[in-house]
């Protein structure tokens, strides 16, 4: 210290001396920390090295490798610059910027440090490494300058040959990666777009150019909540952004529909939805994904609100463009089952197992359409009573009284058409017991006959198995009402 006597600073230690102490007990601990993992602390020692003394070429470059450690290239770089600055001979910096220019895609950059290492009379292992990063370099300004021809003559898929080789060492180059996506864009694989353009973003910074690119992918791939998202963040970037903001109303416009929608699927208004899902295909007709989603919803919608032809004309209009989607043959396949058309069934059951056999919900329905259809080779309540298989309780009792009155044995004088009728009469009372009952119901439409003795494990005989006689007396307009009705017959 350089201080004259009598100034306060005999017998203690000069301000300057002990801040120098300071860095080198910083850097001493930092480098400690850093050989033991504990990046954050070590970050911290080395902060304050740089603080105490910002002339410090190893505080600068200690805090680089850091930052290396830890993935944060960008950081590392400008102390790197620093160290340079600071030691024009540091050949390990220079190498190390190197290195990170290169991976930048700064081929020019990076050769003129590799280059520069060179004549600094680096070691064995860093004129190697130099020369080697050299010879790589190179071969990148060649790569993309191919890359770039073949963009410019429309073969996109030799650019994404050479733009391949070049993004395994340029790994941080934003603009490749722009360059790339729009060759996965003309060559019609969006998906591989979004991920070369989502690197750009975190590339570069205020890329709103990429979020705009990234939401209109996904908004024509039918992934209007993900395009919503996207184009939120363009706008957090720049609020004003003429094609992002009305994109952004365009989105927000179409996901409001399409959750108002859902939300009355899950509560069972199927009319309502399907209203809004046609809403959808009006408000955006132009992308085809949007309208084929929509139809598929519909269909949903008629097949849960038993509107079995609406259903199955909207679902073959699904399935026309996509022969395997599941959740339409499902929905056909129910409407099927109602329309009694057991048989086309158990095709489109058969079809979508084979593209999701693990699908309970397949397997159930496959199930039950051939257990129907082996039923109706048998007796069918429903077709005896005339009735749809959606028929309500009143529709039911309203078929039995008339079919009841028009086939009472009573009716019928002829010995053989009595006979007849007395068969015709036991049936429909069968199926209106089966029909009218919840329980029996079920089972019914499940495949199982409640009234077969053979579908009733240890069961007993049907019970309505028996003669005319134990009906006589028996009045079919008397349960389920206040009907009273009397035969009078001459």
């Amino acid at each position: 210290c350089d201080q004259p006597a009598g100034l306060g600073y005999e017998g203690e230690t000069c301000p300057a001396t002990a801040r120098g102490a300071d860095v080198e007990k910083h850097l001493e601990l930092g480098k400690k920390l850093l050989a033991a993992g504990q990046l954050a602390d070590a970050l911290s020692q080395f902060h304050a090295a740089v603080d105490g003394d910002p002339d410090n070429y190893i505080a600068y470059y200690r805090r680089a490798t850091v930052f290396l450690a830890m993935g944060k290239s960008k950081a590392a770089l400008p102390d790197l610059t620093k160290v340079i600055e600071l030691k024009m001979d540091f050949t390990a910096a220079r190498l190390q910027r190197g290195h990170l220019l290169l991976k930048q895609g700064k081929l020019d950059e990076a050769e003129d440090d590799f280059k520069k290492v060179l004549k600094s009379n680096p070691s064995e292992n860093e004129e190697k490494e130099a020369q080697s990063q050299l010879i790589k370099s190179d071969e990148m300004q060649r790569l993309r300058s191919q890359a770039l021809h073949a963009f410019e003559s429309a073969d996109y898929t030799a650019a994404i040959t050479f733009l391949d080789k070049i993004l395994e060492v340029c790994v941080w180059d934003a603009e490749l990666r722009e360059l790339r996506a729009e060759c996965f864009i003309k060559e019609g694989e969006p998906r591989k777009a979004i991920s070369d353009l989502k690197a750009a973003s975190k590339l570069k910074n205020d890329n709103t150019e990429a979020f705009y690119k990234i939401s209109t992918l996904y908004y024509q791939l039918g992934d209007h909540e993900l395009s919503l998202s996207e184009v939120r963040e363009c706008l957090k970037l720049d609020q004003d952004h003429k094609r992002c903001f009305a994109h952004y109303k365009q989105v927000k416009k179409l996901n409001k529909l399409i959750e108002s929608a859902e939300e009355l699927i899950r509560d069972g208004r199927y009319t309502d939805a399907t209203s809004k899902y046609e809403s959808v295909m009006k408000t955006e007709p132009n992308i085809a994904e949007y309208t084929i989603r929509s139809k598929e919803r519909i269909c949903h919608c008629f097949s849960k609100d038993e509107k079995p032809v609406e259903a199955i004309r909207i679902c073959s209009e699904v399935l026309q463009v996509e022969p395997d989607n599941v959740n339409a043959l499902k929905d056909r396949a129910e409407a099927y089952l109602i329309e009694e058309m057991y048989d086309e069934a158990i095709q489109d059951y058969e079809t979508a197992q084979e593209h999701n056999e693990n699908d309970q919900q397949i397997r159930e329905g496959l199930e039950k359409a051939q257990r129907l259809l082996k039923q109706s080779q048998k007796r069918d309540y429903y077709k005896i009573l005339g009735v749809k298989r959606n028929a309500k309780k009143q529709e039911i009792i309203k078929a039995y009284r008339k079919l009841a009155l028009q086939w009472h044995p009573d009716n019928f004088q002829n010995e053989e058409e009595k006979k007849k009728a007395e068969k015709k009469f036991i049936d429909i009372a069968a199926a209106k017991e089966v029909l009218s009952d919840p329980e029996m119901r079920k089972k019914f439409d499940d495949g199982e006959d409640p009234l077969d003795a053979e579908s009733q494990q240890g069961g007993g005989g049907n019970p309505f198995h028996r003669s005319w006689n134990s009906w006589q007396g028996f009045n079919p307009f008397s349960s389920g009402g206040p009907f009273r009705f009397k035969f009078h017959f001459n």
